[in-house]
């Protein structure tokens, strides 16, 4: 299947990338059928819209920055989603023009279920995180200074 976007224009997606959102994404309720586009040799994704080539989301795998992040998956969420076993979590993250100023979403993670090819933006009510914790935890060390 071809799928246009605005970042790369036109591209291939094979079978295995379609996800499907019954309800779409907060803010995009109409919005059902994504691609997950892999960034090679790196923890980021890109879903992406099949139906709308402007509508994409940057998304990467939350353990990579936060390895202790951990939730309970809903026993109702797991249901809707036709989760038995295999699960796939990836969290959006916010560009900012500055990129220590970008922010992950690990209130509201993204959930797939990587069989059945479905997906869903479950908002976790009882958790500690909040929508925009920093994505560099750390400031890097820059020329021998630190980023303060």
């Amino acid at each position: 299947m071809i799928i246009e976007t605005l970042s790369w224009g036109k591209l291939e997606i094979d079978e295995e990338q379609l996800y499907h959102f019954p309800k779409g994404l907060p803010g995009f309720d109409e919005e059902t059928n994504f691609a997950l586009i892999a960034m090679a040799e790196s923890p980021f994704w890109y879903l992406q819209s099949i139906s709308n080539m402007e509508l994409s989301f940057l998304l990467v795998d939350p353990f990579v920055f936060y390895p202790a992040y951990e939730f309970e998956l809903p026993d109702d969420e797991a249901e809707e989603l036709e989760i038995s076993s295999d699960v796939v979590i990836r969290c959006i993250i916010t560009l900012k023009e500055h990129v220590e100023q970008s922010t992950i979403n690990l209130l509201a993670p993204i959930v797939l279920n990587p069989v059945g090819h479905s997906g869903k933006q479950i908002v976790l009510h009882k958790a500690p995180y909040h929508t925009k914790h920093s994505l560099l935890q750390e400031q890097p060390v820059i020329d021998g200074k630190d980023g303060g």
